[in-house]
């Protein structure tokens, strides 16, 4: 009798966690969308190369900016090789006639290229580029200073791989988690990302297409090297940064900030991910925010916004210090979810999520959905307990 009873208890225990746990899944479900009104999403590619980097004659400057606006971007960094130039990019890049826009905004920047690796700087008004150039074989204590002192945001390229990026990640505030269209190439970046974030590093995640080969104009004949523009061009991925206004610096402090997240192109829908830390229903915490925690459970709103595809239905994978915590369908016309879960109350956490489905077409681009296979979009994370100064 007891044997019975004791079996009675315990499968009446498996039935309600089995309730609870469908009833939380059916309330995380079709939750309104959250307006944030305090800022502005602006999209663009963070990597991309024209004809000053010697192996991208055929990508004139001119070419990448009028197709980027063709395609909707907001803003927009040529970063061109400074050992092509021997450093001088302030007299080559940005001296180019054609680096002008009347409606993107122009990021001045350059890959910082070395025999430790590479990294783009990303700047809001013309910076000595030379200088970091320089001092590209010195120790990095040196180089820390004098980047410092130029108030650019430096970025780790491609951090993984051949030229994988050798330098302390103490120097960077970003670190490019998504190169080219190719996604599957990404997983060590995303590895290290993850070492980086589970260090205390408030580290932002951004993409970039690392671009060389441009479309064919009407008058051009296609070269030995431009079909791979139909693989990989601007905006395979997409950078979406939540800036105060629309304007250079605000671009480059929401990179500073984390506001951003990745899409595999322009077209492709963005993700957002907010926190209601205060239990007040207003989801106060976004990308990028940090808090420190009270123990108590904090509900997430995870969000598809743009060109969703209605009938399709979207994998939303949360990601909690490194490790999967849950994996949610969602599908609709606005994809919305919503989670609870309860950060350490002492110990540093991070959450962010991932999304996978069927990709967007991005006609100008035809064969890049095909690389980027099923990833979709990657949000940067939400942080409790860091400190960002030790």
């Amino acid at each position: 009798m007891i044997t019975i009873l004791k079996y009675f208890r315990f499968s009446l225990g498996l039935i309600l966690l089995f309730s609870i746990g469908y009833l939380n899944a059916q309330e995380t479900t079709n939750p309104p969308a959250i307006i944030n009104k305090n800022g502005v999403w602006l999209k663009g590619d963070l990597h991309v190369h024209s004809r000053h980097s010697t192996e991208s004659s055929n990508n004139s400057v001119s070419k990448i900016i009028n197709f980027s606006k063709s395609v909707g971007m907001d803003y927009l960094c040529i970063t061109d090789h400074d050992n092509h130039v021997k450093g001088d990019v302030a007299h080559h890049t940005w001296a180019d006639p054609e680096f002008k826009s009347d409606s993107l905004l122009l990021l001045y920047g350059a890959e910082w290229t070395t025999t430790r690796g590479h990294a783009n700087v990303f700047s809001d008004k013309p910076y000595d580029h030379q200088r970091l150039f320089d001092i590209r074989d010195a120790r990095d204590i040196n180089i820390g200073k004098v980047k410092k002192s130029l108030g650019v945001h430096l970025s780790a390229n491609h951090p993984s791989g051949k030229d994988n990026f050798g330098f302390s990640y103490d120097l960077v505030q970003s670190i490019e988690v998504w190169n080219s269209a190719m996604w599957p190439k990404n997983a060590n970046a995303i590895m290290i990302w993850d070492d980086m974030l589970s260090s205390g590093r408030m580290m932002t995640g951004r993409g970039g297409s690392d671009t060389h080969h441009g479309v064919p104009t009407s008058s051009e004949k296609p070269g030995a090297n431009t079909y791979q523009a139909e693989f990989n061009y601007v905006g395979t991925p997409t950078t979406w940064v939540f800036a105060k206004e629309r304007n250079l610096k605000a671009v480059v402090d929401a990179l500073d900030q984390g506001k951003a997240s990745v899409s595999s192109n322009p077209f492709a829908p963005r993700v957002e991910f907010y926190a209601d830390f205060k239990a007040n229903g207003k989801f106060e915490m976004m990308m990028g925010d940090n808090a420190i925690s009270n123990g108590k459970p904090i509900k997430f709103q995870v969000q598809l916004i743009g060109n969703k595809l209605p009938e399709e239905q979207y994998t939303v994978t949360v990601i909690k210090n490194g490790a999967k915590l849950n994996t949610f369908l969602v599908g609709g016309e606005i994809p919305v979810l919503q989670f609870t879960d309860t950060p350490d109350l002492k110990g540093r956490t991070y959450y962010r999520v991932t999304v996978e489905g069927k990709n967007t077409d991005y006609p100008q681009v035809p064969k890049s959905a095909a690389l980027s296979e099923k990833m979709v979009a990657l949000s940067n994370p939400i942080y409790f307990n860091f400190n960002p100064d030790f």
